[in-house]
């Protein structure tokens, strides 16, 4: 009985040992094997065995992990007092120096950031901070990732959460806001309505300038109707008279007939109201003609009579 006893505590102490020499590392942590309290090597993810009581396994998460600094209050280089909140991402790089270079990584990157924080924000206004958080986050991260490398870490980005400045500030904020947008707005309005003055003139100028020139296009086509009127008008005449006296070469009138197409345009002019005639130059020749007819009818009178 006695040496079954024995030997279930044999295999009880057996099943204790390999349990504790059976190490398995998850995919995201990487294993610090240490003999007798001195740092051994490191290894992978995966199944691993070391010697129970002799050695030991620490475990490090390589995950990107956050750092949710505190809020704080900072001075302002205006000397306002503002409150100040961020997070700090990072991770691990190498797991020897984040296990054995600081003992509370947590706690040392979040002072380093309030420190650094202070600094960054204490040299800028209040303006300035309120309105380059983006260039607050740059100047930050590269200050905490060149302090935190000795620790195997790198700072994967900051992150400010808000900057909060006392209420008074936050109410005397609020009015010059507000009194910026009613500033805007009536010039916004101003300029509007000056803009549409000046829209209004040129439309009115354009118009007067488009009836003008409207005006002179239509004095123009009158113009030119009149004037090839007036010319078709005498190319017409200057045929007809060109037909006429073609018709006259043609006959060949005799000078009595000449004559009494004269006495017959004298007989029209008389018919007017005219008090005085004006008889041409050659009135002599045509005096003759008539002379000259007067003997022809006094000629047959006297046949007849006889």
């Amino acid at each position: 009985m006695t040496a079954a006893v024995v030997v279930l505590a044999f295999i009880l102490l057996l099943v204790i040992y390999v349990a504790l020499a059976i190490k398995i590392v998850q995919q995201h942590q990487q294993g610090l094997i240490e003999r007798f309290g001195r740092y051994r090597k490191s290894v992978g993810p995966g199944f691993h065995m070391i010697v129970p009581f002799i050695e030991r396994m620490v475990k490090v998460d390589m995950r990107e992990q956050v750092v949710d600094v505190p809020p704080q209050e900072v001075i302002t280089r205006d000397n306002v007092v503002v409150t100040v909140d961020a997070v700090v991402y990072y991770q691990a790089t190498d797991p020897v120096k984040l296990k054995y270079n600081v003992s509370n990584f947590i706690l040392a990157a979040t002072k380093l950031a309030q420190t650094n924080l202070r600094n960054v924000i204490g040299d800028m206004d209040l303006d300035d901070a309120l309105t380059s958080r983006e260039t607050i986050n740059t100047e930050l991260r590269q200050i905490l990732d060149e302090a935190t490398d000795v620790w195997g870490t790198r700072v994967v980005r900051v992150e400010i959460q808000r900057i909060d400045p006392p209420a008074d500030v936050t109410q005397a904020m609020h009015r010059q806001m507000k009194a910026e947008r009613e500033r805007r707005a009536v010039v916004t309005e101003a300029e509007g309505e000056k803009r549409s003055q000046i829209l209004r003139a040129e439309g009115v100028k354009q118009s007067r300038i488009l009836e003008a020139e409207g005006q002179a296009q239509a004095v123009r086509e009158v113009a030119d109707a009149e004037k090839f009127r007036l010319l078709t008008v005498a190319e017409g005449e200057g045929q007809a008279v060109e037909r006429v006296f073609g018709a006259i070469h043609a006959g060949d009138p005799t000078p009595d007939l000449i004559a009494i197409k004269y006495l017959e345009a004298l007989q029209g002019v008389a018919d007017g109201k005219a008090t005085k005639l004006f008889l041409p130059l050659e009135t002599s020749g045509i005096l003759g003609s008539l002379g000259a007819i007067s003997e022809v009818f006094a000629s047959k009178n006297d046949g007849a009579a006889e």
